[in-house]
């Protein structure tokens, strides 16, 4: 067992230092997630890779929290909807027309025109809702997807994380990205 895995199940039973120890021990992994997730992001963005780190630390190992991973798999699958969630909740916010809605920025420099950056290639929130819908079809694609795309996971590792088989793995992830391509091409 190595030790993030006893740290995981020892901050999941309640101990408090175990918790405090934890951090160090997934941050940098944490840190390369969340880094993944932000490269996606407009420019811009009040979240940083390290703010993101820090929010989906705090709702781990919240009280809320207490005693619900079953080991290291189970802990980044919390991560990942962590860092879904902290996402759509910014990018909800940031649309909200008190901070701006979807107006753009526009740098001024000299005489030079204002170009507007380009819009970004995935809308986070059609994506939620997307897997929202997928989530209500089909739980297990849809929990494959968020450790796919959100904890960054490779297949293989999604599929021991989800405790089956690596060739129903790459089944469900073929027909979720299908399903979520059509989903977000007709939404």
């Amino acid at each position: 067992m190595s030790d993030v895995t006893r740290l995981i199940e020892a901050a999941a039973g309640g101990d408090r230092q175990a918790a405090a120890e934890l951090l160090p021990a997934v941050y940098d992994e944490l840190r390369n997630l969340a880094a993944a997730r932000m490269a996606g992001e407009p420019a811009g963005h009040t979240l940083d890779a390290t703010a993101l780190v820090h929010e989906v630390y705090l709702r781990l190992v919240g009280p809320a929290d207490a005693g619900r991973w079953d080991g290291r798999g189970h802990f980044f699958a919390a991560a990942a909807e962590a860092m879904r969630r902290i996402l759509v909740e910014s990018a909800r916010r940031k649309r909200r027309l008190r901070h701006g809605g979807d107006l753009q920025k526009h740098r001024l420099e000299g005489n030079e025109p204002a170009i507007a950056p380009p819009a970004d290639a995935l809308d986070l929130l059609a994506l939620d809702e997307a897997l929202a819908r997928l989530e209500a079809a089909s739980p297990r694609r849809a929990r494959l997807v968020k450790l796919r795309y959100f904890a960054g996971l490779t297949l293989p590792e999604a599929a021991a994380a989800l405790s089956m088989p690596p060739r129903t793995a790459d089944r469900l992830w073929a027909f979720a990205r299908a399903w979520l391509a059509d989903a977000l091409d007709s939404g």
